[in-house]
C-alpha cells in the first residue's frame, strides 16, 4: 500500500515463508512517511490548480452518490481517501450536491463559467471569529492608551460620520460562550484597561469601578456635571478619560478595530498566548495541520496530515510545554492573531483579513 519508494523506508519488513507477501514492522514509521507522501501529493494538486484538496480521516468513506463530477475549472475538489491499512485513493473533480447546485445557479444568473463555487465552509467557526475579534479589539484598544491623538482624531471621525456604536453606548462585548468570556476576562490586555478605566472613573467622581464611563442616558444635568469637571482637569487627565471612551466605543469584529491596530503595530503576542478555549475552537483538521506546520515545521506537519485535529492539537500543545521529546517554541502567535492578520488557506471566510484587505491601500500598506 505504500505510495513512498520502499528503499525510503529504514525498518524492518516481515515476509511470509514464501516471500510472497510482506508487510512493515513499523506501523508508526510506515505513516510517516505514507502522510507525508499524501501531504506531497495534495500540494502538488493545489500547486496544479485545484481549488481545494481534502484529506480525509483514514477509514472515512467518499460517497459519490452524493456528489456530482465536476471539472477543475468549474470549482471542483479533490478528496484523498485513506484506508486503516494505508491504501490511498485520489478522486479527482467533485462537488457536493449543495456545491454543484450553487455552481449552476451562478451559472444561471450570468456569472462567469469558470468562476469557482463558493466554498462549502469558511476558515473561521462562528464562535472562533468571535474569539478573534474580542481579543483583538481587546489588545487593540489597550495599545491605543498611550495614543491619545489617536484616540482623539478617531473620535472625531466617529463623530462625523457615526458608527454602530456611537450613540453614545459602551461595546457590549457580546462573548459567544462563557468560555470565550472566561478567556478574555482573563486577559492582559483587558485587565490593563479595566486598571486604566478605574483610575478614570475615579477622576470623574464616578465611585462605582464596576460602571463603563461611557454609556450615559443622555441625562443633561447628568453631562453639565461631567462637562464641569473635564473642565477643572488638566489636558493630560481628560486625554486619559478620551482614550478610555474611545476605547469603550470602539467596536469589536469591525474594520476600524483592524486599521487601528496596524497604525499602532500592536503585538497581540505580548498580550495574550493560546489558552484552552482558543484550542477547543479549533475544529477543522486542515487548520489544525497548517497551525502544526507554523509551530513544528512542514515536516512534522506532513507526518500527522491525515491525523484527528485532537492529536494535532495535542502535538501543538507539547511544542508549546516542551513536553513529550518536543522542544519548547515560545511565543508562538497564530496567523490570525497576528497585526495585520494572516489567512491559513485561501477559502476565505476570515472576516478579519477579509475587511483589512479592502482598506489597507489607504494606511499605506501593501
Amino acid at each position: 500500500m505504500a505510495l513512498f519508494p520502499i528503499e525510503d523506508y529504514p525498518g524492518l519488513m516481515v515476509c511470509d515463508l514464501f516471500g510472497e507477501d510482506s508487510y512493515f514492522a513499523d506501523a508508526d514509521l510506515f505513516w510517516e512517511k505514507q502522510n507525508a507522501t499524501i501531504a506531497a501529493r495534495r500540494d502538488a494538486y493545489l500547486e496544479a490548480g485545484w481549488a481545494e484538496v481534502v484529506v480525509l480521516e483514514p477509514g472515512q468513506y467518499f460517497h459519490s452518490w452524493d456528489h456530482e463530477k465536476t471539472p477543475k475549472k468549474k470549482g471542483g475538489k479533490v478528496v484523498i481517501t485513506v484506508s486503516h491499512r494505508g491504501e490511498v485513493e485520489c478522486h479527482e473533480g467533485w462537488l457536493s450536491h449543495k456545491e454543484a447546485r450553487r455552481a449552476r445557479g451562478k451559472a444561471d444568473a450570468g456569472e462567469e463559467a469558470d468562476t469557482p463555487a463558493k466554498p462549502s465552509r469558511p476558515e473561521l467557526s462562528g464562535p472562533m471569529q468571535n474569539y478573534v475579534d474580542l481579543h483583538r479589539h481587546a489588545a487593540v484598544r489597550a495599545a491605543m492608551l498611550d495614543h491619545a491623538g489617536t484616540a482623539l482624531r478617531l473620535m472625531v471621525a466617529h463623530a462625523i460620520t457615526g458608527s454602530g456604536l456611537w450613540h453614545v453606548r459602551p461595546g457590549p462585548q457580546r462573548a459567544a460562550n462563557e468560555a470565550v468570556a472566561a478567556s478574555l476576562a482573563n486577559g492582559k490586555a483587558e485587565a490593563a484597561f479595566a486598571e486604566k478605566r478605574r483610575a478614570v472613573l475615579a477622576l470623574l467622581n464616578m465611585a462605582d469601578e464596576n460602571r463603563t464611563v461611557a454609556g450615559g442616558k443622555s441625562d443633561d444635568h447628568a453631562t453639565a456635571s461631567v462637562f464641569a469637571r473635564l473642565l477643572a482637569l488638566p489636558d493630560e487627565d481628560v486625554m486619559r478619560a478620551l482614550t478610555i471612551v474611545m476605547g469603550e466605543t470602539l467596536q469589536a469584529g469591525s474594520v476600524v478595530v483592524e486599521a487601528l491596530g496596524n497604525h499602532l503595530n500592536v503585538d497581540i503576542g505580548a498580550c495574550w498566548q493560546p489558552d484552552e478555549a482558543f484550542f477547543d475552537l479549533i475544529r477543522d483538521r486542515e487548520i489544525a495541520n497548517a497551525m502544526l506546520a507554523d509551530i513544528a515545521g512542514k515536516h512534522v506537519a506532513d507526518g500527522n496530515v491525515s491525523e484527528k485535529v485532537k492529536t494535532q492539537k495535542k502535538i501543538i500543545r507539547d511544542f508549546l510545554c516542551g513536553e513529550n521529546g518536543r522542544h519548547k517554541v515560545d511565543q508562538w502567535l497564530p496567523r490570525r492573531m497576528k497585526v495585520p492578520a494572516e489567512t491559513y488557506t485561501g477559502r476565505g471566510g476570515f472576516r478579519t483579513a477579509d475587511q483589512w484587505a479592502k482598506v489597507r491601500a489607504l494606511f499605506g500598506s501593501e
